[in-house]
């Protein structure tokens, strides 16, 4: 079922979207070529093409730039941050990513209910226990949380990219909750299929 485009995304009146720019029309084009629709979490940010391009950067930086890190383990840490955070925007989006990404139907429900259950190898369970502390405990994060995670195979740069993929998804959880802003229908038919 498609989202009206009546519907509102968040509970907050922001006024009326901003004129998008040309990379904004075009990267929402991008969307609705690839996915068949625009995030709503992009489109909760469109009262502001400052904020909208800022939060566009970051998390294409973070989820699909260069790094030691797959695309699917930095979509695992955004579900595994988001459970914790009871988010359900980035639970539902980032939930249909991790099936996608791992052509696993159950792998999303898996880590979004209990990560400790989805029979992750050492290296992705290692990373999701560091990624839940500083999620829950950021303050009791030590040496050995950082020496946990090289011994799992991680050198600094990619447990930058954990924390980094973390924190953001922290934040992100928070902004969400705060607007109670609604995925997008189709988020939850997709990748439900197993892989052949």
């Amino acid at each position: 079922m498609q989202q009206r485009s009546d519907e509102r995304v968040t509970a907050l009146d922001l006024g009326p979207d901003a004129e998008p720019t040309p990379a904004i029309a075009a990267y929402f084009a991008k969307c609705r070529e690839k996915l068949g629709f625009v995030p709503n979490v992009l489109r909760s940010y469109a009262f502001d093409n400052a904020k909208l391009q800022a939060f566009i950067d970051m998390a294409d930086d973070l989820m699909l730039g260069d790094s030691g890190l797959s695309k699917l383990e930095r979509e695992m840490i955004a579900v595994a941050v988001s459970s914790v955070n009871h988010c359900h925007y980035c639970l539902t989006a980032h939930g249909a990513a991790v099936r996608q990404r791992g052509k696993d139907p159950e792998l999303g429900e898996l880590i979004s209910q209990n990560y400790r259950a989805a029979r992750l190898d050492p290296r992705q369970k290692a990373m999701l226990d560091f990624a839940v502390k500083l999620t829950e405990q950021p303050g009791r994060i030590e040496e050995a949380d950082r020496e946990a995670l090289r011994g799992a195979g991680f050198g600094d740069r990619e447990i930058w990219d954990i924390a980094a993929v973390a924190a953001f998804y922290n934040m992100s959880n928070r902004i969400a909750a705060a607007t109670d802003m609604r995925p997008n229908r189709e988020y939850h038919d997709l990748a439900r299929q197993k892989a052949k």
